[in-house]
């Protein structure tokens, strides 16, 4: 069909039904790139991540909880070079006697996460 032809009635639906249907699909699209962006946590969401693996229950960026400030975690371990590693098994295996007698259990996270979390706690300075 040119440009300049009139359509008939069923190929003018067809034309236009095949339009909304592009647009559906690049409207699916996008949602499809948001849940997937939500599903895995972006590098700047660390603090979610550290709220969705439970360690805000017991720690706090600026202030004692139950364990330590991240930031006084921070501070004692600023010249370690090991510092991550070493707390991403903390992280994972949980430890005692670091910070008092108040034992940290082991947390359900992937090594990855764990060092994320590392990671992040050791930016909070």
């Amino acid at each position: 069909m040119g440009r300049n032809d009139v359509p008939r009635y069923g190929e003018r639906i067809r034309v236009i039904g095949s339009g909304i249907q592009k647009s559906i699909g690049r409207v699916a699209s996008v949602a499809l790139l948001a849940a997937a962006s939500l599903t895995h946590a972006a590098p700047g969401d660390d603090a979610e991540l550290a709220r969705a693996k439970k360690c805000m229950n017991c720690h706090a960026v600026d202030q004692k909880l139950v364990g330590p400030a991240f930031k006084s975690v921070a501070a004692r371990y600023a010249d370690d070079q090991q510092a991550e590693a070493r707390l991403a098994t903390k992280i994972m295996e949980g430890g005692a006697g670091a910070w008092g007698v108040v034992p940290m259990p082991a947390n359900a996270v992937t090594r990855a996460e764990a060092q994320r979390l590392a990671h992040w706690v050791l930016m909070q300075k």
